[in-house]
């Protein structure tokens, strides 16, 4: 994975990330349990600050407290989203079978 895209000062203790995250993850169906490949072209503002945040509303904030912005932990964090998310493999989002559910 890796991060493209531009890194610029705002503040004097805030940084804005606008770029995008592109590669290939491996993934894990939520339906069939079979790993597959997702390619991954996700745009990505972030705010970054050296400081502790006041703003607890906005969910897009990263706080690099030792003053070091750490770009692998910015892909670790989106990828982990990603991973955090449901996903389905070709065949099971081409599928029309209904799901076996028990009550």
């Amino acid at each position: 994975m890796t991060l493209s895209g531009t890194l610029y000062k705002k503040a004097r203790h805030q940084a804005i990330v606008d770029g995008e995250i592109t590669g290939v993850l491996s993934l894990v169906c939520d339906r069939c349990g079979k790993g597959f490949e997702h390619e991954v072209d996700t745009r990505i503002k972030l705010t970054l600050y050296d400081i502790v945040s006041k703003d607890k509303e906005d969910l897009d904030i990263i706080e690099f407290l030792d003053g070091v912005v750490d770009t692998d932990y910015i892909v670790e964090s989106e990828c982990n989203a990603i991973e955090g998310s449901y996903h389905y493999c070709d065949a099971c989002e081409a599928s029309e079978e209904a799901l076996e559910m028990e009550f």
